[in-house]
């Protein structure tokens, strides 16, 4: 009974606050107040971090800052391609928020990606960003022909990914946040004592960390797989021979 109430509380959405615009209520729930709080560190740290940058003589802080983002950037990139590596930027803005929105519950919030809302909403934007991609780099009529791809028979298949995409993102990041969870309570029950110390900073900051990184992970590959290799190909191939064009131009000139 226990478990079903604190799962019960667990779940409710509770309003923050009511903003009056004249006769119109409209509720902000506490999971975008949370949003914005994660936002809002991110934005503090970065200004922070980026502070008395040097090209020359950096110090140790500079030089582990930027090996950290480095190296998470290359992850991402590794993940995309080479022909969908302009993406990377994205997917580790993705992956720090919802790293950080996981781990926030140490501080005593409630992590907003326990909202179906808010976990719902980072899939529908990654996936409006992946057939977003798709049309930039196969124009609308590659784009609308790659769902005919590999036989027309499977066309419905295809078309049917576009709802199933998002939905697969948003269950796998909410399901595994809020299953994370029931087994911490399920431990205090069995072991109230030791245990759950320990377990909650690995579910909080291991799993949580865990869970954001296969969120940009399975992004990346919707990505890689919208942008496709010849497509790449082809516009790259037609931007390098607009800069030659114009360079032959200069010259003439």
């Amino acid at each position: 009974m226990d478990l079903a109430n604190a799962l019960k509380e667990e779940l409710n959405v509770d309003t923050a606050f009511i903003v009056h615009l004249g006769s119109l209520s409209i509720p902000v729930a506490e999971s975008t107040v949370i949003s914005w709080v994660v936002i809002a560190i991110l934005v503090v740290l970065t200004l922070i971090l980026t502070r008395n940058l040097k090209v020359e003589n950096p110090g140790k802080a500079q030089l582990c800052l930027e090996t950290a983002v480095t190296g998470l950037e290359n992850k991402m990139r590794e993940i995309l391609g080479p022909n969908a590596e302009e993406y990377a930027e994205y997917l580790v803005t993705v992956c720090l928020f919802i790293g950080l929105a996981n781990i926030i519950g140490i501080f005593g919030m409630k992590p907003p990606t326990k909202d179906l809302n808010v976990s719902g909403g980072l899939a529908i934007m990654s996936i409006v960003l992946v057939e977003a991609a798709g049309i930039r780099a196969k124009k609308v009529s590659g784009w609308l022909k790659s769902f005919t791809q590999p036989i027309a028979i499977i066309t419905p298949i295809n078309i049917l990914e576009i709802g199933i995409r998002p939905l697969s993102l948003c269950m796998r990041l909410f399901g595994n946040v809020l299953g994370s969870f029931i087994i911490m309570e399920l431990i205090k029950q069995v072991v109230p004592i030791l245990a759950p110390p320990f377990l909650s900073l690995y579910f909080d900051f291991f799993d949580g960390f865990i869970q954001a990184y296969v969120f940009v992970f399975l992004t990346g590959l919707y990505i890689k797989d919208a942008v496709g290799e010849d497509s790449a190909k082809k516009r790259k191939a037609g931007k390098t021979a607009r800069i030659a064009g114009a360079s032959a131009d200069t010259a003439k000139a």
